[in-house]
Protein backbone atom coordinates (compact mmCIF):
# COMPACT_ATOMS: atom_id res chain seq x y z
CA UNK A 1 0.00 0.00 0.00
CA UNK A 2 1.55 3.26 -1.30
CA UNK A 3 1.93 6.06 1.62
CA UNK A 4 -0.91 8.83 2.19
CA UNK A 5 -3.14 10.39 4.99
CA UNK A 6 -5.72 8.24 4.35
CA UNK A 7 -3.59 5.23 4.24
CA UNK A 8 -1.91 6.12 7.58
CA UNK A 9 -5.94 6.88 8.83
CA UNK A 10 -7.27 3.92 7.75
CA UNK A 11 -4.08 1.98 9.96
CA UNK A 12 -4.61 3.69 13.29
CA UNK A 13 -8.40 3.17 12.70
CA UNK A 14 -7.91 -0.28 12.45
CA UNK A 15 -5.85 -0.84 14.93
CA UNK A 16 -7.35 -2.91 18.16
CA UNK A 17 -5.31 -4.22 20.97
CA UNK A 18 -4.03 -7.67 20.44
CA UNK A 19 -0.46 -8.22 19.78
CA UNK A 20 -0.54 -8.94 15.98
CA UNK A 21 -2.99 -5.79 15.16
CA UNK A 22 0.23 -3.81 16.99
CA UNK A 23 2.90 -5.70 15.39
CA UNK A 24 1.73 -5.35 11.98
CA UNK A 25 0.53 -1.64 12.08
CA UNK A 26 3.94 -0.85 13.78
CA UNK A 27 5.99 -2.60 10.69
CA UNK A 28 4.18 -0.82 8.00
CA UNK A 29 4.54 2.63 10.26
CA UNK A 30 8.30 1.55 9.96
CA UNK A 31 8.77 0.77 6.74
CA UNK A 32 8.06 4.30 4.91
CA UNK A 33 10.08 5.84 7.55
CA UNK A 34 10.80 8.49 5.58
CA UNK A 35 7.41 9.84 6.40
CA UNK A 36 8.31 9.75 10.02
CA UNK A 37 7.11 13.34 11.17
CA UNK A 38 3.90 13.20 9.08
CA UNK A 39 3.29 9.79 10.45
CA UNK A 40 3.65 11.20 14.18
CA UNK A 41 1.92 14.39 13.16
CA UNK A 42 -1.82 11.96 12.11
CA UNK A 43 -1.03 10.00 15.04
CA UNK A 44 -1.44 13.03 17.37
CA UNK A 45 -4.18 13.84 15.75
CA UNK A 46 -5.66 10.57 15.96
CA UNK A 47 -4.86 10.77 19.92
CA UNK A 48 -6.91 13.87 20.33
CA UNK A 49 -9.80 12.82 18.29
CA UNK A 50 -10.07 8.85 19.27
CA UNK A 51 -12.14 7.49 22.62
CA UNK A 52 -10.80 7.22 25.76
CA UNK A 53 -9.93 3.46 25.64
CA UNK A 54 -8.83 3.78 21.99
CA UNK A 55 -6.00 5.98 23.47
CA UNK A 56 -4.25 2.98 25.25
CA UNK A 57 -3.54 1.16 22.05
CA UNK A 58 -2.42 4.36 20.49
CA UNK A 59 0.27 4.49 23.07
CA UNK A 60 1.17 0.91 22.18
CA UNK A 61 1.90 1.30 18.93
CA UNK A 62 4.07 4.49 19.70
CA UNK A 63 6.14 2.05 22.09
CA UNK A 64 6.61 -1.07 19.85
CA UNK A 65 7.67 1.42 16.82
CA UNK A 66 10.31 3.42 18.93
CA UNK A 67 11.79 0.91 20.95
CA UNK A 68 12.02 -0.82 17.97
CA UNK A 69 13.71 2.12 15.96
CA UNK A 70 15.87 1.75 19.61
CA UNK A 71 17.02 -1.82 18.89
CA UNK A 72 17.43 -0.91 14.83
CA UNK A 73 19.02 2.10 15.64
CA UNK A 74 17.35 3.76 13.51
CA UNK A 75 16.49 7.86 15.00
CA UNK A 76 13.47 9.21 12.66
CA UNK A 77 10.72 8.07 14.72
CA UNK A 78 12.90 8.62 17.91
CA UNK A 79 13.23 12.24 16.69
CA UNK A 80 9.52 12.59 15.08
CA UNK A 81 7.91 11.35 18.41
CA UNK A 82 10.25 13.27 21.20
CA UNK A 83 8.51 16.69 20.23
CA UNK A 84 4.70 14.84 20.65
CA UNK A 85 4.84 12.37 23.06
CA UNK A 86 4.48 14.42 26.40
CA UNK A 87 1.25 15.91 25.10
CA UNK A 88 0.15 12.72 23.84
CA UNK A 89 1.10 10.63 27.20
CA UNK A 90 -0.70 13.25 28.64
CA UNK A 91 -3.95 13.25 26.58
CA UNK A 92 -4.31 9.05 26.61
CA UNK A 93 -3.54 9.70 30.98
CA UNK A 94 -6.44 12.12 31.34
CA UNK A 95 -9.25 10.93 31.92
CA UNK A 96 -8.69 7.42 31.69
CA UNK A 97 -9.33 4.96 33.83
CA UNK A 98 -7.09 3.69 36.83
CA UNK A 99 -6.22 0.64 35.39
CA UNK A 100 -5.83 2.42 32.30
CA UNK A 101 -3.52 5.06 33.89
CA UNK A 102 -1.12 2.38 35.74
CA UNK A 103 -0.90 0.78 31.96
CA UNK A 104 0.37 4.35 30.69
CA UNK A 105 2.73 4.30 33.64
CA UNK A 106 4.31 1.52 33.34
CA UNK A 107 5.03 2.34 29.70
CA UNK A 108 6.51 5.28 30.87
CA UNK A 109 8.64 3.76 33.29
CA UNK A 110 9.71 1.43 30.61
CA UNK A 111 10.88 4.15 28.46
CA UNK A 112 12.93 5.36 31.45
CA UNK A 113 14.80 2.07 32.34
CA UNK A 114 15.74 1.65 28.46
CA UNK A 115 16.39 4.91 27.95
CA UNK A 116 14.26 5.06 24.63
CA UNK A 117 13.85 8.91 24.68
CA UNK A 118 16.48 12.05 25.82
CA UNK A 119 16.55 12.67 29.47
CA UNK A 120 14.48 16.27 28.32
CA UNK A 121 11.70 14.54 26.85
CA UNK A 122 11.19 11.72 29.20
CA UNK A 123 11.53 14.44 32.13
CA UNK A 124 8.64 16.55 30.29
CA UNK A 125 6.67 13.67 29.81
CA UNK A 126 6.66 12.63 33.81
CA UNK A 127 6.36 16.46 34.17
CA UNK A 128 2.98 16.50 32.38
CA UNK A 129 1.57 13.33 34.07
CA UNK A 130 2.81 14.85 37.44
CA UNK A 131 0.37 17.80 37.19
CA UNK A 132 -2.69 15.57 36.13
CA UNK A 133 -1.77 13.70 39.53
CA UNK A 134 -1.71 16.68 41.25
CA UNK A 135 -4.78 17.94 40.03
CA UNK A 136 -6.47 14.86 40.91
CA UNK A 137 -5.54 14.04 44.00
CA UNK A 138 -3.99 16.89 45.68
CA UNK A 139 -0.66 14.77 46.98
CA UNK A 140 2.84 16.62 46.25
CA UNK A 141 5.11 14.22 44.56
CA UNK A 142 8.56 13.67 43.99
CA UNK A 143 10.87 15.86 41.93
CA UNK A 144 12.14 15.30 38.12
CA UNK A 145 15.02 13.58 37.62
CA UNK A 146 14.24 10.09 38.29
CA UNK A 147 11.50 7.15 37.78
CA UNK A 148 8.26 8.56 38.97
CA UNK A 149 6.47 5.25 38.96
CA UNK A 150 9.07 2.72 40.83
CA UNK A 151 8.37 2.57 44.48
CA UNK A 152 11.43 0.90 45.61
CA UNK A 153 13.69 2.85 43.59
CA UNK A 154 15.34 6.04 45.09
CA UNK A 155 16.86 8.82 42.82
CA UNK A 156 19.99 10.99 43.61
CA UNK A 157 18.86 14.61 45.27
CA UNK A 158 18.57 17.35 42.66
CA UNK A 159 21.81 19.86 43.42
CA UNK A 160 20.30 23.43 45.22
CA UNK A 161 21.97 25.48 41.95
CA UNK A 162 19.86 23.49 39.83
CA UNK A 163 16.84 23.77 41.50
CA UNK A 164 15.32 26.51 39.38
CA UNK A 165 16.30 25.38 36.30
CA UNK A 166 14.11 22.04 36.51
CA UNK A 167 10.43 24.06 35.94
CA UNK A 168 12.56 26.01 33.05
CA UNK A 169 13.23 23.07 31.26
CA UNK A 170 10.06 21.31 32.24
CA UNK A 171 8.24 24.71 30.70
CA UNK A 172 10.38 24.10 27.75
CA UNK A 173 9.92 20.71 27.36
CA UNK A 174 5.86 21.21 27.20
CA UNK A 175 6.07 23.94 24.19
CA UNK A 176 8.71 22.08 22.11
CA UNK A 177 6.13 19.33 22.40
CA UNK A 178 3.67 21.40 21.32
CA UNK A 179 4.96 23.41 18.75
CA UNK A 180 6.29 20.61 17.11
CA UNK A 181 3.12 19.07 16.30
CA UNK A 182 1.78 22.68 15.38
CA UNK A 183 4.21 23.48 12.57
CA UNK A 184 4.37 20.54 10.99
CA UNK A 185 0.49 20.36 10.78
CA UNK A 186 0.68 23.82 9.35
CA UNK A 187 3.79 23.10 7.01
CA UNK A 188 1.80 20.03 5.34
CA UNK A 189 -1.35 21.82 4.96
CA UNK A 190 0.57 25.04 3.18
CA UNK A 191 2.31 22.62 1.05
CA UNK A 192 -0.58 21.22 0.10
CA UNK A 193 -2.84 25.07 -0.81
CA UNK A 194 0.64 25.91 -2.30
CA UNK A 195 1.37 23.47 -4.64
CA UNK A 196 1.34 24.25 -8.37
CA UNK A 197 0.71 21.07 -10.00
CA UNK A 198 -2.94 21.32 -8.19
CA UNK A 199 -5.64 22.77 -9.81
CA UNK A 200 -6.64 25.49 -8.02
CA UNK A 201 -10.53 25.02 -6.07
CA UNK A 202 -13.66 27.04 -6.83
CA UNK A 203 -13.28 30.29 -4.73
CA UNK A 204 -15.49 29.15 -1.82
CA UNK A 205 -13.57 26.33 -1.31
CA UNK A 206 -10.24 28.23 -1.84
CA UNK A 207 -11.44 30.75 1.10
CA UNK A 208 -12.27 28.05 3.39
CA UNK A 209 -8.43 26.28 2.85
CA UNK A 210 -7.27 29.49 3.29
CA UNK A 211 -9.01 30.26 6.54
CA UNK A 212 -7.55 27.13 7.88
CA UNK A 213 -4.38 27.42 6.25
CA UNK A 214 -4.21 31.17 8.44
CA UNK A 215 -5.48 29.69 11.49
CA UNK A 216 -2.87 26.95 11.63
CA UNK A 217 -0.36 29.45 10.95
CA UNK A 218 -1.42 31.12 13.79
CA UNK A 219 -1.41 28.39 16.19
CA UNK A 220 2.02 27.71 14.46
CA UNK A 221 3.26 31.01 15.81
CA UNK A 222 1.68 31.27 18.88
CA UNK A 223 3.28 27.82 19.74
CA UNK A 224 6.90 28.69 18.66
CA UNK A 225 6.63 32.26 20.22
CA UNK A 226 6.00 30.17 23.33
CA UNK A 227 8.82 27.76 22.70
CA UNK A 228 11.32 30.67 22.10
CA UNK A 229 10.02 32.36 25.25
CA UNK A 230 11.00 29.27 27.63
CA UNK A 231 13.83 28.47 26.03
CA UNK A 232 15.24 32.44 26.56
CA UNK A 233 14.14 31.88 30.34
CA UNK A 234 16.27 28.57 30.68
CA UNK A 235 19.21 30.03 28.59
CA UNK A 236 18.91 33.02 31.13
CA UNK A 237 18.81 30.81 33.60
CA UNK A 238 22.39 29.29 32.65
CA UNK A 239 23.83 32.26 31.97
CA UNK A 240 23.44 33.24 35.52
CA UNK A 241 24.76 29.73 36.85
CA UNK A 242 27.50 30.15 34.59
CA UNK A 243 28.46 33.88 35.90
CA UNK A 244 28.00 32.52 39.27
CA UNK A 245 30.48 29.68 38.75
CA UNK A 246 32.77 31.57 37.16
CA UNK A 247 33.32 34.13 40.29
CA UNK A 248 33.47 31.28 41.78
CA UNK A 249 35.98 29.92 39.89
CA UNK A 250 38.00 33.37 40.07
CA UNK A 251 37.92 33.14 43.36
CA UNK A 252 39.39 29.37 43.88
CA UNK A 253 41.99 30.07 41.28
CA UNK A 254 43.12 32.95 43.93
CA UNK A 255 43.15 30.91 46.50
CA UNK A 256 45.17 27.66 44.73
CA UNK A 257 47.98 30.78 43.87
CA UNK A 258 48.14 31.83 47.68
CA UNK A 259 48.02 28.08 48.94
CA UNK A 260 50.97 27.01 46.41
CA UNK A 261 53.17 30.41 47.79
CA UNK A 262 52.82 29.32 50.97
CA UNK A 263 53.60 25.57 50.70
CA UNK A 264 56.67 27.03 48.64
CA UNK A 265 57.59 28.95 51.40
CA UNK A 266 57.14 26.44 54.37
CA UNK A 267 58.99 23.52 52.22
CA UNK A 268 62.84 25.71 52.50
CA UNK A 269 61.92 26.87 56.13
CA UNK A 270 61.73 23.01 56.42
CA UNK A 271 64.40 22.18 54.42
CA UNK A 272 66.52 24.69 56.27
CA UNK A 273 65.95 23.54 59.33
CA UNK A 274 66.70 19.93 59.13
CA UNK A 275 69.73 21.00 57.68
CA UNK A 276 70.73 22.74 60.87
CA UNK A 277 69.41 19.67 62.73
CA UNK A 278 72.03 17.73 60.49
CA UNK A 279 75.10 20.05 61.13
CA UNK A 280 74.90 20.30 64.94
CA UNK A 281 73.34 23.69 64.92
CA UNK A 282 70.72 24.39 67.55
CA UNK A 283 68.29 27.53 68.55
CA UNK A 284 67.33 28.57 64.85
CA UNK A 285 64.29 30.68 65.08
CA UNK A 286 60.74 29.87 63.86
CA UNK A 287 59.14 32.19 61.26
CA UNK A 288 55.42 33.52 62.17
CA UNK A 289 52.94 33.77 58.89
CA UNK A 290 52.44 37.04 58.79
CA UNK A 291 49.69 38.58 56.58
CA UNK A 292 50.51 37.64 52.80
CA UNK A 293 52.04 34.28 53.56
CA UNK A 294 56.09 36.35 54.72
CA UNK A 295 58.26 34.32 57.26
CA UNK A 296 58.59 36.76 60.30
CA UNK A 297 60.88 35.78 63.57
CA UNK A 298 59.28 35.85 66.87
CA UNK A 299 62.17 35.41 69.07
CA UNK A 300 60.65 31.44 69.67
CA UNK A 301 63.81 28.65 69.39
CA UNK A 302 62.63 25.87 66.31
CA UNK A 303 64.80 23.45 68.06
CA UNK A 304 65.84 22.85 71.59
CA UNK A 305 69.91 22.54 72.53
CA UNK A 306 71.05 18.60 72.41
CA UNK A 307 70.21 16.96 75.13
CA UNK A 308 73.06 15.50 77.03
CA UNK A 309 74.37 12.09 76.42
CA UNK A 310 73.39 9.51 78.79
CA UNK A 311 75.99 7.53 81.13
CA UNK A 312 77.05 4.77 79.77
CA UNK A 313 77.30 1.52 81.99
CA UNK A 314 80.58 0.13 81.75
CA UNK A 315 81.11 -3.27 80.46
CA UNK A 316 84.24 -4.61 82.92
CA UNK A 317 83.32 -6.49 85.63
CA UNK A 318 84.31 -5.03 88.91
CA UNK A 319 87.66 -6.65 91.01
CA UNK A 320 87.80 -9.36 92.75
CA UNK A 321 88.65 -6.86 95.90
CA UNK A 322 84.84 -5.33 95.71
CA UNK A 323 83.11 -8.83 95.86
CA UNK A 324 85.25 -9.85 98.83
CA UNK A 325 83.98 -9.45 102.56
CA UNK A 326 85.62 -7.43 104.15
CA UNK A 327 88.06 -9.02 106.79
CA UNK A 328 88.26 -12.05 105.24
CA UNK A 329 91.44 -14.63 105.33
CA UNK A 330 94.12 -13.63 102.47
CA UNK A 331 94.63 -17.07 100.80
CA UNK A 332 97.98 -18.52 100.28
CA UNK A 333 98.62 -21.22 98.30
CA UNK A 334 100.05 -24.69 99.90
CA UNK A 335 103.56 -25.57 98.52
CA UNK A 336 103.85 -28.94 96.62
CA UNK A 337 105.95 -31.02 98.32
CA UNK A 338 109.14 -32.55 96.12
CA UNK A 339 108.34 -36.14 96.00
CA UNK A 340 110.05 -38.91 94.00
CA UNK A 341 108.02 -40.06 90.94
CA UNK A 342 108.91 -42.90 88.91
CA UNK A 343 108.14 -42.11 85.54
CA UNK A 344 109.67 -44.77 82.93
CA UNK A 345 110.80 -43.00 79.61
CA UNK A 346 110.64 -44.87 76.84
CA UNK A 347 112.45 -42.86 74.43
CA UNK A 348 113.65 -39.57 76.12
CA UNK A 349 114.41 -37.71 72.86
CA UNK A 350 110.56 -37.32 71.44
CA UNK A 351 108.65 -34.27 72.61
CA UNK A 352 105.94 -34.50 75.15
CA UNK A 353 102.22 -34.84 73.79
CA UNK A 354 100.22 -32.03 74.57
CA UNK A 355 96.43 -32.16 74.36
CA UNK A 356 94.63 -31.33 71.07
CA UNK A 357 93.24 -27.73 70.88
CA UNK A 358 89.82 -28.39 71.24
CA UNK A 359 90.43 -29.88 74.79
CA UNK A 360 91.09 -28.03 77.36
CA UNK A 361 93.11 -29.78 80.85
CA UNK A 362 90.81 -30.23 83.87
CA UNK A 363 91.45 -27.40 86.40
CA UNK A 364 92.96 -28.78 89.78
CA UNK A 365 93.80 -27.32 93.12
CA UNK A 366 97.39 -27.32 92.64
CA UNK A 367 99.63 -26.23 89.90
CA UNK A 368 100.67 -28.10 87.19
CA UNK A 369 104.12 -30.59 87.53
CA UNK A 370 106.26 -30.45 84.63
CA UNK A 371 109.34 -33.10 83.73
CA UNK A 372 111.93 -30.10 84.59
CA UNK A 373 111.21 -29.81 88.10
CA UNK A 374 111.28 -33.44 89.11
CA UNK A 375 114.37 -34.64 91.30
CA UNK A 376 115.98 -37.97 89.52
CA UNK A 377 114.25 -41.04 89.85
CA UNK A 378 115.91 -43.30 92.52
CA UNK A 379 117.50 -46.45 91.33
CA UNK A 380 117.66 -49.42 93.23
CA UNK A 381 120.49 -52.07 92.32
CA UNK A 382 118.21 -54.83 91.69
CA UNK A 383 116.79 -53.10 88.47
CA UNK A 384 118.83 -54.09 85.56
CA UNK A 385 117.33 -50.93 83.91
CA UNK A 386 119.07 -48.17 85.51
CA UNK A 387 122.55 -47.76 85.67
CA UNK A 388 125.08 -45.61 87.78
CA UNK A 389 125.47 -43.64 84.53
CA UNK A 390 121.72 -43.20 83.57
CA UNK A 391 121.06 -41.62 87.34
CA UNK A 392 122.98 -38.69 86.27
CA UNK A 393 121.52 -37.33 83.45
CA UNK A 394 117.87 -36.24 84.48
CA UNK A 395 116.72 -36.09 81.00
CA UNK A 396 118.10 -39.21 79.77
CA UNK A 397 118.99 -37.70 76.52
CA UNK A 398 121.31 -41.18 75.47
CA UNK A 399 119.98 -44.35 75.87
CA UNK A 400 120.65 -46.36 78.82
CA UNK A 401 124.38 -48.82 78.21
CA UNK A 402 122.58 -50.98 80.78
CA UNK A 403 119.76 -52.48 78.67
CA UNK A 404 122.20 -52.48 75.38
CA UNK A 405 124.14 -54.55 77.44
CA UNK A 406 121.50 -56.69 78.57
CA UNK A 407 120.43 -57.11 74.77
CA UNK A 408 124.05 -58.00 74.43
CA UNK A 409 123.33 -60.93 76.47
CA UNK A 410 120.44 -62.44 75.09
CA UNK A 411 121.75 -62.88 71.20
CA UNK A 412 125.26 -63.42 72.20
CA UNK A 413 126.73 -66.08 70.06
CA UNK A 414 123.55 -65.74 67.37
CA UNK A 415 125.27 -66.94 63.95
CA UNK A 416 128.85 -66.89 64.91
CA UNK A 417 130.91 -68.79 63.49
CA UNK A 418 128.11 -70.13 60.62
CA UNK A 419 128.01 -69.47 56.91
CA UNK A 420 125.44 -66.77 56.55
CA UNK A 421 124.32 -68.43 52.96
CA UNK A 422 124.12 -72.29 54.27
CA UNK A 423 120.88 -73.91 53.65
CA UNK A 424 120.41 -71.59 50.66
CA UNK A 425 120.27 -72.89 47.69
CA UNK A 426 123.32 -72.22 45.53
CA UNK A 427 121.66 -69.84 42.44
CA UNK A 428 119.84 -67.35 45.58
CA UNK A 429 122.90 -67.21 47.58
CA UNK A 430 125.08 -66.55 44.77
CA UNK A 431 122.87 -63.52 43.52
CA UNK A 432 123.08 -62.34 47.33
CA UNK A 433 126.42 -62.62 47.57
CA UNK A 434 126.63 -60.13 44.29
CA UNK A 435 124.40 -57.88 45.57
CA UNK A 436 125.84 -57.31 48.74
CA UNK A 437 129.50 -57.07 46.72
CA UNK A 438 130.84 -60.37 47.87
CA UNK A 439 130.57 -60.30 51.48
CA UNK A 440 129.33 -63.88 53.15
Amino acid sequence: MAYTDDAVKAKLSSLNETQESIVSVAQWIMFHRRHADRTCAIWLERMRETTVNKRLTLIYLANEVVQQSKARKKDDFLVAFSPVIAEASATAYKGATNDVQEKIKRTVEVWNQRRIFDKPIQEAVEARILELEKSRSGKKTGLLGGSLFSSGGSTAPVPAELQPLIPLQAATSKAIAISGPAISSANAEYDKLANADKPTPSPPVYAARLSALLKSLSSAETAVAESIKTRQDIINGLEDLLATNRASLETEQSQLTTATHRRELIEKQKRAVEDAIMSGQSGTESPSMATGGTPQSNGRSMSSAEPERPQVEALTPPPTESLTPKDSPEFTPNPIPHTNIDVPVENPNQPLQHPPSGLSPQPTSSPPVYLENLPPPQTTPSDPRYSASSSSDPRYGAFSPTKKRKLDAEFEGFGAGEDAMAGLDDDVAELLRAESGGVA
